[in-house]
């Protein structure tokens, strides 16, 4: 694979109530658990930041998919939840919703661009087999 751009982040303190930076300093965040989890909340999460990392991608790679398919996707949004659960003996995993607006489109090309983009988007290459991704056009 042939590598176009490396992003560089570093966590301190006590990882999930502790501060993560990016090594150009466009991210520089204090991290707090949830109040879900029992934490105090009241700051950003690994979860929300991979949540907007993955739903800035999957639409990117739809406009992309659109754009080839010469489909109007103005006003197109999505919306990525991830979740944090126990998954069995001590583990924890995530599963993701990717929630899809596209007002111009009808419902059958929807489907078929959010599936093309779920093919070509590197996040969920990522998390292809490893986490449950659900699409979901609203």
């Amino acid at each position: 694979m042939k590598i176009f751009y490396t992003a560089s982040a570093t966590a301190t303190g006590d990882g999930r109530d502790g501060k993560v930076r990016s090594s150009d300093g466009n991210i520089d965040l204090a991290l707090a658990v949830p109040t879900e989890m029992g934490g105090a909340g009241g700051a950003t999460n690994p979860e929300q930041l991979f949540a907007s990392g993955y739903a800035a991608c999957f639409h990117s790679a739809l406009r992309r998919v659109a754009q080839t398919a010469k489909a109007d996707v103005e006003g197109s949004q999505v919306t990525a939840e991830v979740g944090i659960g126990a998954s069995g003996g001590g583990a924890f995993g995530l599963a993701v919703t990717l929630r899809v607006a596209l007002p111009g489109v009808d419902a059958d090309t929807a489907a078929a661009l959010m599936a093309r983009a779920h093919e070509v988007c590197p996040y969920s290459n990522a998390t292809r087999g490893n986490i449950d991704v659900h699409l979901q056009l609203v």
